[in-house]
């Protein structure tokens, strides 16, 4: 990484560290005081790892492409996500997600960053999967993208939060079916051609379960003109 892109991640680092010096923190996963993620609830966590399916990352018995991509293959070049979607991961998303633990973001961002050293995608721009405008306003932040910025300081790929809206406000999809997802975000986003042409994009969310959303962002994208969408999440839900 350049002089520059390490100097903004370790001003962003040190940032964080000061906070925590301030206020102490409790554990997203356990809520034990000392740090935002232990040593024990990382341990405990389930990560990802082959035999896996080449395309949507779903753990499999034997390396290769699964049923499911082989019959209807995905539109997503490619997804990955680091750990199983249970236990002290699933605390930590919901306190990121609906209980404002924003320094989360940071501390679990940093697997993601591992994820992408280790995969060798070759991005050069990195976007959050983005929430409607309602959902927005009444959380006050995106938890995509407090996941995606840290990840793309640290590896200085270019961030580019604004070029992906969300203009349907759609349904929640939790307790949906694959195609009710499926149906749920059909041309719900909508990218800026002028910024994603010929750009090999790498889409960070907080869980994916079916891979509706990601497939929906990705075909936004990749009709005007991205070259490849690779989708990165924290949790797969299995």
């Amino acid at each position: 990484m350049p002089v520059r892109g390490r100097l903004v991640y370790r001003l962003y680092l040190g940032l964080w560290a000061g906070l925590d010096l301030l206020y102490p923190p409790y554990c997203g996963g356990c809520e034990r005081r000392g740090k935002r993620w232990c040593e024990s609830c990382q341990n405990e966590t389930h990560i990802i790892s082959p035999p896996i399916c080449n395309r949507c990352g779903h753990p499999e018995d034997v390396q290769g492409i699964c049923i499911n991509c082989a019959s209807t293959p995905p539109i997503f070049t490619g997804l990955r996500s680091w750990a199983e979607y249970e236990g002290s991961l699933r605390n930590a998303i919901i306190r990121l997600k609906y209980y404002r633990d924003i320094s989360l973001g940071d501390v679990l961002s940093r697997y993601l960053t591992e994820c992408v050293i280790n995969i060798g995608w070759k991005v050069n721009m990195v976007v959050p999967v983005p929430l409607g405008v309602a959902r927005l306003t009444e959380r006050g932040y995106n938890q995509a993208a407090l996941l995606a910025m840290p990840l793309a300081l640290s590896t200085e790929i270019q961030y580019k939060p604004n070029v992906l809206k969300r203009i349907i406000e759609t349904r929640t999809q939790v307790g949906l079916t694959f195609e009710q997802r499926k149906v749920n975000v059909e041309g719900a986003f909508i990218a800026d051609a002028h910024q994603v042409a010929n750009k090999r994009i790498l889409l960070v969310d907080d869980v994916a379960t079916s891979g509706a959303t990601l497939d929906a962002c990705a075909s936004a994208l990749l009709i005007v003109g991205a070259t490849d969408v690779y989708g990165l999440t924290l949790a797969r839900a299995l």
